[in-house]
């Protein structure tokens, strides 16, 4: 196969203003386009205002720059971290085309460029450029391997012609998974719900291309597919199934696995049963991703990461009122007070998969494990790998909740603390991948 390109969501407005920094070029007019632009939409169509002139267009348009290496297009107001703690404004800037396109009466700023040069934006925005070489190569290939499978899959979607329904709705459950299947018009979007992409606004080191360009066109493939490579902050020691987060789909190279050279002692490993989970995220066992090294940790947590230094283990506290507004707010439905939440279902990490919230008003079942964690969150809760106490009961009703938690994030495919870890300790790229993805192979596509 040749070199393949992907299209990047990279902010959706009513008006979107931008700066063309180079000559850009358009199939639609002779015009060479250069400085501030704006484009908003008049009449249902895309209006761009560029140098005191305006040019309408019904559905898209692509701008192409005159010299791919050299100019570069900023786009202001970008927001970054969406529905986190952090979430903030930027401007960013991009190389390669940018198209501009209508999406639920909205305009999108789509990035086009190779995946490679996607690639070296998204290892400097999901990891420092100063991470271990092999660790830079491990996360290139699982990037790049994610990035493909997306796009194949989307192309089986549009050719089988059957919708997509991530929600599982009766009278007792509401169980939801979060997944891209939402990107018709683009392959992917530039936050954490893809993967971090902030064009060449954060700077990267040779490092980084070095890994990039070591690591060309290089996939995981499980028989002769390439692999849904997914990854998370970290799995609080012991990886999750796929299809306990997303889809349920069962994919044999995306399963439990322990974060550790060998199986820690004195606990009951099935964590889908109560007892055994909470003994687990109530102790801190021996794991990859068990470090406070801050010099490995700053290698995967970024300046906006680092406010967060619990996360291996950590503890979140609520008053009745609190976690009454969050859920009552966040979910669609009134529970009155908060009476109780029962865990119904784990996965193999100790994740909460479904989760009975008990209220004065209104009983519900919630799943999977990022609903969850949304319910329980002003942004996102760290995972769905915690216990639940209960405090200051009166009249049946608690004062107070304390959630103890493992982990961070969904906990599916490779750990990044821990892959970190296992760099620093000398495991090769290949032997990295290959502890996270089960009977997985690399292969090299193009």
């Amino acid at each position: 196969m040749g070199k393949p390109k992907v299209s990047v969501s990279i902010v959706k407005n009513d008006e979107i203003k931008f700066v063309l920094y180079g000559n850009y070029t358009s199939k639609d007019f002779d015009d060479l386009l250069s400085g501030k632009c704006v484009a908003k939409l008049v009449n249902g169509k895309i209006r761009l205002s560029c140098d005191g002139k305006d040019y309408d267009f019904s559905k898209e348009i692509k701008l192409v720059p005159s010299e791919l290496s050299s100019e570069s297009f900023v786009i202001n107001d970008v927001v970054i971290g969406v529905d986190f703690h952090w979430e903030q404004k930027e401007n960013q800037r991009f190389q390669g085309s940018l198209k501009l396109l209508v999406e639920d009466g909205k305009i999108v700023a789509v990035n086009v460029l190779s995946v490679e040069n996607y690639l070296i934006s998204v290892i400097s925005s999901e990891m420092s450029a100063n991470s271990s070489i092999e660790l830079l190569k491990a996360h290139a290939i699982i990037s790049r391997s994610w990035l493909l499978a997306q796009i194949d899959k989307q192309k089986e979607l549009d050719t089988s012609g059957n919708d997509y329904i991530p929600v599982i709705e009766t009278e007792d459950e509401f169980i939801k998974w979060y997944d891209r299947e939402d990107h018709k018009l683009y392959d992917v979007c530039n936050d954490d719900h893809c993967q971090r992409y902030q064009g060449i606004t954060k700077a990267y080191t040779e490092k980084v291309r070095a890994a990039v360009n070591a690591t060309e066109g290089m996939v995981l493939k499980y028989k002769n597919k390439i692999c849904d490579a997914r990854f998370s902050k970290s799995c609080g020691g012991i990886a999750e199934d796929f299809e306990n987060v997303w889809e349920p789909v069962k994919h044999d190279y995306l399963v439990k696995t322990i974060d550790y050279k060998y199986e820690p002692d004195d606990f009951d490993l099935d964590l889908t049963k109560e007892k055994a989970a909470e003994a687990w995220i109530r102790k801190s066992p021996a794991a990859f991703c068990n470090t406070s090294d801050e010099k490995i940790l700053s290698q995967v947590l970024l300046d906006y990461d680092q406010e967060t230094t619990d996360f291996y283990r950590w503890k979140v506290e609520y008053s009745q009122n609190e976690i009454a507004e969050l859920i009552n707010g966040k979910s669609a439905w009134d529970f009155g007070d908060i009476i109780d939440l029962i865990p119904i279902e784990r996965g193999v990490s100790g994740r909460l998969i479904k989760l009975k919230i008990v209220g004065s008003k209104k009983t519900l079942i919630i799943g999977k494990e990022l609903e969850i964690r949304r319910i329980l969150s002003k942004s996102h809760l760290y995972s769905s790998a915690f216990v639940i106490d209960k405090d200051m009961i009166v009249d049946n009703v608690p004062g107070k909740f304390i959630l103890t938690g493992a982990g961070w994030g969904h906990g599916v495919g490779l750990c990044q603390i821990g892959a970190a870890v296992m760099g620093e300790m000398g495991y090769s790229f290949d032997a990295i991948l290959l502890h996270y993805f089960k009977g997985a192979s690399i292969q090299k596509d193009y």
